[in-house]
């Protein structure tokens, strides 16, 4: 007969095994639904294409849903430059459409990265950086209310560097074009966040590390760009925000790859699965826009819910497929 157990070496057994196995694998176990909000970084949606698709490949049984609410143009201070897109209409505000998503999304978990317009491409303003102060604390006390909690990411870079010639000085009373130096406001935006961390806020740095990168990859190549336009940031710059908050997650710096590509190549169908995920995503986050309402015209139309539901699921089943057996 097998020797009894004795009771000290039991606890020591049963504390090992109450352990979760590779517990940075499923950072988020327990966590339904993840709804990220956000402008038209967001709403392109690379950066949460390649966090889900990730976290599928390395767990293959993640039962979590992504959704992408992200909507062009939005703020979450409810403020707007004049004359925006060509006086076509003012900036959508996040507080409008807010209660909406969730009430019918019903989140565990919200992703938030505004920043960008916030500031409305003026030079710092401390009745705008107030209004921004004011919508995050709003966007947060009406998430804990309906029970979800708030990841948030600062601000992305704004690089005047490529558009030169279409900013304009300090000292103006009113800018039709970007403020040359308006990463500035945004490096103040996203300091205060970061300092919000010490109140308990959930904060991942991105503007930090992609400013490094700008400025490291510029010393060496010049023509070095993240954004064409100063602000619609490409792959690259989607992958750093995706890695950030991974790292943030516990996934080992030694798993990502500063190259997207590379990345993904080390598990099996990688960027198969990479690819199936951005077109469920694409049917997704146009239907739920619909569902929820915004006031943002000229946004593609998306499918009614059941189809793109039913469209979605098609896709996941062809993801799931995909997961199955060695990498």
């Amino acid at each position: 007969m097998p020797r009894a157990i004795r009771p000290f070496a039991f606890l020591v057994l049963t504390a090992i095994l109450s352990i979760p196995a590779h517990a940075a694998d499923r950072p988020l176990e327990g966590v339904r639904q993840v709804v990220f909000l956000g402008d038209s970084i967001t709403y392109s949606g690379q950066y949460i294409e390649d966090i889900e698709a990730y976290l599928r490949l390395k767990n293959p049984i993640l039962a979590t849903e992504f959704l992408d609410l992200g909507l062009p143009s939005e703020t979450v201070s409810g403020l707007s430059e004049p004359g925006h897109a060509g006086g076509q209409f003012p900036r959508p505000g996040l507080l409008e459409r807010l209660d909406r998503v969730l009430a019918k999304l019903k989140p565990d978990l919200i992703i938030a990265c505004y920043g960008m317009n916030d500031g409305i491409y003026y030079p710092l303003s401390e009745d705008r950086f107030g209004k921004y102060r004011e919508g995050m604390t709003t966007l947060r006390e009406k998430a804990a209310a309906s029970g979800a909690k708030v990841l948030h990411l600062p601000p992305p870079v704004f690089d005047p560097v490529p558009i030169q010639a279409n900013t304009l000085p300090a000292g103006l009373a009113e800018y039709r074009k970007p403020f040359e130096g308006y990463d500035t406001v945004l490096a103040h935006y996203s300091d205060w966040l970061l300092s919000q961390r010490a109140n308990g806020w959930d904060v991942v740095d991105i503007h930090g590390p992609m400013k490094k990168l700008l400025d490291d990859r510029r010393a060496k190549d010049p023509k070095f760009r993240l954004a064409g336009d100063g602000v619609h940031i490409d792959a690259t710059g989607h992958w750093l925000i995706a890695r950030e908050v991974l790292r943030h997650w516990g996934v080992p710096e030694s798993d990502l790859a500063d190259n997207l590509t590379e990345t993904f190549a080390r598990f099996r169908n990688g960027p198969e699965v990479l690819k199936l995920v951005a077109r469920k995503q694409g049917i997704l986050k146009n239907a739920w826009l619909g569902e929820t309402g915004h006031k943002r015209p000229g946004m593609a139309k998306g499918l009614p819910m059941e189809e793109a539901n039913r469209k979605a699921g098609e896709i996941k089943a062809e993801i799931r497929s995909r997961l199955q057996g060695p990498r």
